[in-house]
């Protein structure tokens, strides 16, 4: 039987003891996953005031929206939460030349675990 938040079309984001939620971002347009970040109350926000996505930086501990300084934003198409409200999926058209990784590729899942190896693709 479906739980109350389960059910309710009240948006009730689920943020972890650090204050942070999970964030899937996938192309709009063909569902490619483009990166994994983490937000922020303040980030999730700021991306549904903008627009455009804003993520927290663990390890810089600060707020960022993506493609500040590269060019490589990303404009919210829309937001989906899962059935508990604790991850988010940030569906997104991707702007400047569509390279969402930092390390200059379209995604950052561009290696494929072969046993104990990587292999590009």
């Amino acid at each position: 039987m479906a739980s109350d938040l389960e059910e309710t079309l009240a948006f009730q984001p689920r943020f972890d003891a650090n204050g942070l939620i999970p964030a899937i971002v996938t192309d709009a347009g063909d569902g490619t996953v483009l990166m994994f970040a983490f937000m922020n109350a303040e980030a999730l926000r700021l991306s549904q005031k903008t627009g455009l996505a804003h993520f927290w930086s663990r390890s810089r501990q600060s707020l960022w929206k993506k493609g500040e300084t590269s060019g490589e934003t990303l404009r919210i198409v829309e937001i989906l939460t899962d059935c508990d409200q604790d991850v988010l999926q940030v569906k997104v058209a991707p702007q400047g030349r569509g390279l969402a990784c930092h390390t200059g590729r379209r995604s950052c899942f561009y290696r494929r675990v072969d046993g104990g190896t990587l292999s590009l693709f």
